[in-house]
């Protein structure tokens, strides 16, 4: 008589089961499955705008259009405003002279600024000498 072969086959209580890799398969099957669903196409243009870079290029026009007015166009061919980190906006500035009298000028500056970007939430300039290219 043949023996059955549709019965189940148990593990040997030796061999140990791996329970971390059924999980890891289960969540990359869930993740596939959630993949397939239609995304809301705000979302899709948020990533892409992220991954772009091009909300960055934007900001970046906003405070050099901002900047420009702040501190006028004698200044500001001299300066180039940079990244605004932890509510430090970094300038960059062309000489020493220029430094010295944004450095008297700041509080004027930032007074305009935070008028001008509300959302930006600038809370100091820091200047720096170095090449405006």
């Amino acid at each position: 008589m043949a023996p059955n072969t549709h019965q189940r086959t148990k593990l040997p209580e030796n061999i140990p089961v791996n329970t971390a890799d059924f999980e890891s398969r289960r969540q990359r099957a869930r993740a596939r499955y959630h993949a397939r669903k239609p995304k809301p196409i705000g979302n899709i243009i948020a990533q892409l705008i992220t991954a772009r870079g091009y909300g960055r290029i934007q900001a970046d026009a906003n405070f050099t259009a901002a900047w420009r007015a702040a501190v006028g166009e004698a200044l500001a061919k001299y300066t180039l405003p940079g990244r605004l980190r932890r509510g430090v906006l970094e300038i960059t500035v062309a000489n020493s002279m220029t430094v010295q009298e944004l450095t008297f000028q700041k509080q004027h500056v930032l007074k305009k600024l935070r008028a001008d970007l509300p959302d930006a939430k600038i809370r100091d300039l820091r200047f720096r000498i170095g090449s405006l290219d």
